[in-house]
């Protein structure tokens, strides 16, 4: 019995012993498998907060290539904006052209204000080459100071063009007031010279004896010119001598008679509208003919008109009477002019057959340019050196300014261009020089496809030839000396 109790107590113990064991095992394995899940709870935390890091460095490098990429872009535009605003000033400085049509008080403030505008975008700039970027605020700053710019040119702009405007109106009422003036100089001339020929008409009408001495110093006056030829100096000036003569009064002999302009009240203005009538018509004529005799005649008529200045007014009156083309002037057509006379004024001669054909028209207004163009160019060399020339150079650029100003007309324009240009271009180009050459290339790339639009298929040879003329100058910037032109050595002869 005993033994019975001891091996049930032993299996009791046993029982309890394996009950513990399990509930131990039991109990061990739920703390390990609590274990595991805070491990794993941990592994999840820790794997949530490294892809959380990961996306905060992949956030964040993205902002950096972002800020890199916006950066380098706003460095860009800082230096296009760098490049228009230096680019811009430039234009603020002061040239030769605003300063001719701005005040210098303005030109200055303007130049202040840019030097300023574009040392506020170099000083952002500035920084960017110390390795950084500019910021937003240092763009908005150089915006502002470009916009600045931009506004700034544009005020000076219009600043100029109204003033340009201003000037330019000024001009063309000055340039008109000029022509008004040279105009009505250009009547009172030739009014001058009409109311010549009727007092003449008065005094020598009077008696027969007054017209035999108008017949004698008509002659003692045209005989000489007629007489004007390039054979040799020394029969030049006797010739200018001649007519010197003649016109201060002391007598001459012509036609085997003494004659002088002191034997009539009026024989001095006879004997000098006669003259300037026929120096005109020399040039009308044998100048028309024969181009070189522009010279030999010019300089004669130039050596009168400066010992004897109402000559000089006299061959101006004839000449402009005879082709208004040498003012320049293009007469308009006044209501209820008759067509006869408009052509009369316009240079053309009409008579009972009718008018003039057109290349005989031509040709004299040439003639009388050639002889005009002359003129203006030559001195008598035996006159006074201190003397000024009494209808010089300044003269002839004036006329080729205001032709380059006029409306251009088919054949008349081109074919005077071209006479003018071929006799007094070489003396223009030595004097004038580089406005010369402006003046020509203003002339070929402006003013030559006028003439050409006005001009029909019909016309062309004038056009042509003075096409020719301008290109051959232009491309080789020099005229020749005009054939003809009295040399030295002519008046050793």
């Amino acid at each position: 019995m005993p033994s019975e109790n001891l091996r049930w107590e032993t299996l009791q113990r046993r029982c309890y012993m394996k009950d513990m064991m399990d509930r131990e095992t039991k109990e061990s394995m739920g703390r390990q498998e609590k274990l595991k899940e805070e491990q794993r709870h941990r592994m999840k935390i820790l794997n949530l907060r490294l892809r959380e890091a990961e996306q905060q460095r992949l956030r964040e490098a993205e902002l950096e290539k972002q800020r890199q990429t916006e950066g380098r872009e706003r460095l860009r535009t800082l230096n296009t904006i760098q490049e228009e605003i230096l680019q811009l000033n430039q234009l603020l400085e002061p040239s030769s052209r605003t300063r001719t049509e701005l005040p210098a008080a303005s030109i200055s403030s303007y130049s202040t204000r840019g030097n300023q505008l574009c040392s506020q975008v170099s000083e952002v700039v500035r920084k960017t080459a110390e390795g950084e970027f500019p910021s937003v605020e240092d763009m908005m700053a150089a915006e502002r100071a470009l916009h600045e710019m931009r506004a700034l040119i544009r005020l000076m702009q219009e600043e100029a063009a109204k003033a340009q405007e201003k000037k330019k109106k000024e001009e063309e009422q000055e340039e008109e007031r000029r022509k008004q003036a040279e105009l009505q100089a250009q009547q009172e001339a030739q009014k001058k010279a009409t109311l010549y020929s009727h007092r003449f008409l008065l005094f020598f009408f009077l008696c027969t004896q007054t017209k035999k001495l108008k017949l004698e110093l008509q002659k003692a006056a045209t005989i000489p010119v007629s007489q004007i030829a390039s054979n040799s100096g020394s029969q030049l000036r006797e010739i200018f001598d001649k007519i010197d003569k003649l016109l201060s009064g002391r007598p001459v002999v012509s036609g085997g008679k003494s004659v002088s302009t002191s034997m009539h009240p009026q024989g001095l203005d006879f004997v000098g509208y006669k003259l300037a009538e026929k120096f005109v018509k020399q040039g009308e004529e044998e100048v028309a003919s024969h181009h070189e005799a522009a010279f030999p005649i010019a300089v004669v008529a130039s050596g009168v008109w400066e010992l004897h200045p109402q000559v000089g007014d006299l061959i101006l009156a004839h000449l402009h009477k005879k082709c208004p083309y040498a003012v320049p002037h293009y007469p308009p057509m006044k209501e209820g002019t008759p067509v006869e006379e408009y052509q009369r004024i316009l240079g053309y001669r009409v008579d009972d057959s009718g008018v003039e054909g057109q290349d005989s028209f031509l040709k004299r207004m040439s003639g009388m340019i050639r002889l005009y163009a002359a003129i203006i160019q030559l001195r008598w060399p035996y006159g006074s050196k201190q003397a000024v020339a009494p209808h010089g150079l300044n003269h002839g650029w004036r006329w080729l300014a205001q032709m380059l100003n006029m409306e251009p007309l088919a054949d008349i324009t081109a074919t005077l261009l071209f006479d003018f240009l071929e006799v007094c271009g070489n003396a223009l180009m030595k004097q004038y020089q580089i406005q010369f050459w402006k003046l020509i290339l203003l002339l070929k790339d402006e003013y030559f496809p006028r003439i050409e639009a006005v001009t029909s298929s019909g016309q062309m040879g004038s056009v042509i030839r003075l096409k020719q003329f301008l290109e051959t100058s232009l491309q080789s910037r020099q005229i020749s000396p005009p054939k003809g032109q009295l040399s030295s050595t002519f008046w050793r002869s």
